[in-house]
């Protein structure tokens, strides 16, 4: 197999750290080593990085999929030590010390797996090919052409239950996504379908949050759950909790209860599981898919490889002995520790890393979000800015920055989503799937 720059490769004096995957944790690794003593490679199957806390605005048509995606590129760019290959990666090697790509082997001194996750559907291969998933930027799209091809069909539809049917939409899942999510969409039920889908009687559009906890926003403190709750009802959204979905065949919803609901979409954000490679089985665990790790995210029993963010599992830290949530900071945090443990002279102890936990958030709609910091709980318009502030600097490049903050300060005055364009009609295959689905 051909083994892209092999020339280079084999001119490279410093060692090489080959980083997989450009999420939070690999983009904030790479940042850290720029212009420093390592060789560092870069690979993604994507060419970009995807703000992915926003994706449900490009679900709903608030933002466009260019405002929450940055080239690798034009991060890497000016890093002289640093290279960009898109790719997939098949396989770690770990005894030669390579990783094996559909574009070639590369080499590493050092390896370190940023993957991330995907949707767990928990085994249940039914949903998983018919319900709609919200982890990239194509699923996004899908969503938002399909909702838009659901309101426009539902004109065309003579027959009041199968416009119902249409019209309902089911989100399972109570953490921020699917929170987030809801609100979303009831906010353009307010305002789009009221006001631009006339012949529509508003009330048929119903929105579901279904989860099979008793409480929304799981993670997050008793007071600041009972709020996100109030502002969905407030909303109109219908919150159903202690319900398990146990089957989904494109039209009809089935629970555990033995109930059912007819909706032609369904959008999955229950759960997530690790996204490891093969060739770490040993260290892998199969029930989370996530990587065991020490306290330096070194993986156990394989030497040079590293795990980062969403997919590393450290049960050491005892405030954290089922492994750190999978959420952002900590991938930016254990990035920086193992940057700077790298960075260490030879022979010098590694530090172990230790999650400082800087609080939750999530919006539910205008002037509703939640904040749980510390002590600090609370919610309303203040922790809605606040919510709009933290992830608008969170946002990678100048530009991103700018064009969101227009989309939301237009989206602020005119009460409207902005793009609302089937660019690229969603239609369901047999097994489910898009036929522009790219699947992550």
């Amino acid at each position: 197999m051909p083994t892209p720059d092999r020339e280079a490769f084999d001119a490279l004096t410093h060692p090489v750290v080959v980083v997989v995957g450009g999420g939070f944790a690999g983009l904030e690794l790479v940042k850290r080593l720029a212009g420093k003593r390592y060789k560092v490679v870069l690979l993604d199957r994507n060419n970009y990085h995807c703000f992915q806390p926003l994706l449900y605005q490009v679900a709903t048509g608030s933002l466009g999929a260019d405002n929450i995606a940055h080239p690798f590129r034009r991060t890497v760019g000016p890093m002289p030590n640093v290279m960009f290959r898109m790719g997939r990666v098949l396989q770690v090697m770990p005894a030669e010390q390579c990783v094996v790509t559909d574009r070639g082997i590369v080499p590493y001194d050092h390896l370190v797996i940023a993957t991330g996750t995907v949707t767990n559907f928990f085994g249940n291969r039914q949903v998983e090919q018919e319900a709609m998933q919200l982890k990239s930027i194509g699923q996004a799209l899908d969503i938002r052409s399909d909702l838009l091809q659901e309101l426009e069909a539902a004109l065309y539809t003579p027959d009041e239950k199968e416009q119902r049917a249409l019209l309902n939409f089911v989100i399972v899942g109570g953490g921020p996504s699917g929170v987030e999510m809801a609100g979303a969409l009831a906010e353009i039920r307010r305002t789009i379908v009221r006001h631009e889908y006339r012949e529509v009687e508003p009330a048929r559009m119903r929105i579901h949050l279904v989860d099979s906890n008793d409480e929304v926003l799981g993670n997050f403190s008793p007071k600041v759950r009972a709020l996100a709750l109030r502002y969905l009802r407030e909303l109109g959204v219908e919150v159903k909790l202690g319900v398990m979905v146990t089957g989904y065949d494109g039209r009809t919803v089935t629970f555990k209860d033995g109930t059912s609901m007819e909706s032609r979409t369904v959008i999955w954000t229950a759960g997530v599981k690790g996204d490891p490679l093969p060739g770490l089985e040993p260290a892998t665990e199969p029930r989370s898919g996530r990587i065991r790790v020490d306290s330096c995210n070194r993986v156990q029993g394989i030497p040079n490889v590293y795990a980062l963010g969403d997919v590393a599992l450290d049960s050491s830290d005892p405030a954290w002995p089922k492994g750190h949530p999978q959420v952002a900071p900590v991938a930016i945090q254990q990035a920086r520790q193992l940057a700077a443990n790298l960075l260490r002279p030879p022979g010098g102890a590694w530090q172990p890393f230790r999650y400082k936990d800087k609080g939750s958030m999530a919006t539910v709609g205008r002037h509703m979000a939640v904040v749980d910091i510390g002590r600090v709980k609370f919610g309303g318009a203040i922790a809605w800015f606040m919510w709009l502030f933290v992830h608008l600097m969170s946002i990678v490049g100048f530009r991103s920055r700018v064009m969101v903050l227009t989309h939301w300060a237009w989206k602020y005055l005119s009460w409207k989503n902005s793009i609302r364009l089937i660019i690229r009609p969603y239609v369901r295959h047999a097994d489910g799937s898009g036929a522009d689905a790219p699947r992550a």
